[in-house]
């Protein structure tokens, strides 16, 4: 497998958690899936923790959630699952409705508030939470294949989050894209640069490209539940072979 997105990076070591470990974080094989929703900007602004974040619009009222779905096969951090469920956002700007969006995927980067973001192992959940303020927590997050559909199933403590499935898409060679997280840890804001390389990619808008079912009580499905998500999603992408750096975490002032 080639792998020019890592060349050029250097890679500093460092002890850690009684371990060797490295900045920035390589991801040297993954399968991702992502579904996009349109919900309501008036909820999603009551998760936002800091008043410079501002949802992107796609037109007055209706914002965006993404929930991507990630399988890491070979990481510097051992193997782990984990999934992200993010909004859209403008930091320190008021955003424009539908252009804001266009402008950052025409310029493939795309700015996100990570809301939540599950992981599989505590050396990850670690790492994301003292090092870059996310929002981790260790769960079960499993990946199923059949019949042309890929599912990946979110539970807690043998309580259902949700479940993601989408299709099992014919790929073509994707771009490049960055996509700029925002997180905040001891009440300041950060921002991280993650930088994937779709090697096998393809994106649909089709209305049965993906479902996502929510599970009964838990927290973050009945709050999800509440933000008045679309039926279907605006977009879903699929990735089975990606490849991904994670930067290093800084303060929004170091830009």
């Amino acid at each position: 497998m080639k792998q020019q997105i890592f060349d050029g990076i250097k890679q500093w070591e460092f002890d850690w958690q009684g371990r060797k470990a490295k900045l920035p974080v390589f991801y040297y094989d993954t399968t991702s899936l992502t579904a996009i929703y349109t919900a309501s900007t008036k909820k999603v602004k009551e998760l936002l923790p800091h008043p410079d974040m501002r949802p992107n619009e796609l037109f007055p009222g209706r914002c965006l959630m993404a929930i991507t779905a990630f399988e890491y096969r070979k990481t510097d951090i051992d193997p782990y699952n984990e999934l992200s469920i993010a909004f859209p956002i403008s930091f320190g700007h008021r955003p424009i409705p539908g252009l804001s969006v266009a402008h950052q995927m025409a310029h493939r980067s795309l700015e996100a508030y990570i809301w939540q973001l599950p992981v599989t192992t505590e050396i990850a959940r670690v790492g994301g939470c003292e090092l870059y303020g996310y929002p981790k927590f260790v769960a079960d997050i499993d990946f199923h294949r059949a019949d042309g559909w890929i599912q990946c199933d979110l539970t807690e403590n043998g309580q259902k989050i949700l479940s993601l499935k989408g299709r099992m898409l014919r790929t073509h060679r994707g771009k490049r894209m960055r996509y700029v997280t925002y997180s905040v840890l001891d009440g300041i804001p950060l921002k991280a640069n993650v930088v994937i390389d779709l090697i096998e990619f393809s994106r649909s808008r089709g209305k049965k490209a993906a479902t996502l079912d929510l599970g009964g009580t838990h927290h973050i499905a009945e709050t999800i539940r509440g933000l008045g998500l679309s039926k279907n999603p605006l977009v879903y992408e699929y990735s089975p072979l990606n490849q991904g750096i994670l930067f290093g975490g800084r303060n929004l002032m170091n830009t």
